[in-house]
């Protein structure tokens, strides 16, 4: 059971870079487009998409937590409350 859970933390932590590094390179790739001055339109549109990624992300995060919450039998994660009012959704 051990092992099961390392793996769950090392999925989370993986997660939690990959959506933290998305929205950086989207960014960046903005930054790159606008220096060049060849699609500012793109350039905005990659900025825009980041800030919905870094969001979206952070949501997917969330969830993520409370089933890794779950699966360790943490019974405060089992509530049938529904929690996407407390996300806007």
């Amino acid at each position: 059971m051990e092992r099961e859970d390392n793996v769950i933390d090392e999925l989370l932590g993986e997660i939690s870079r990959l959506i933290q590094a998305y929205p950086k390179a989207l960014e960046q790739r903005a930054a790159l487009i606008h220096a060049s001055g060849k699609d500012p339109e793109l350039a905005e549109k990659l900025v825009k998409a980041a800030d919905t990624m870094r969001d979206s992300g952070n949501l997917y995060f969330t969830w993520a937590r409370h089933y890794a919450a779950v699966a360790e039998g943490n019974t405060d994660a089992l509530s049938d409350e529904d929690e996407t009012e407390d996300f806007d959704v």
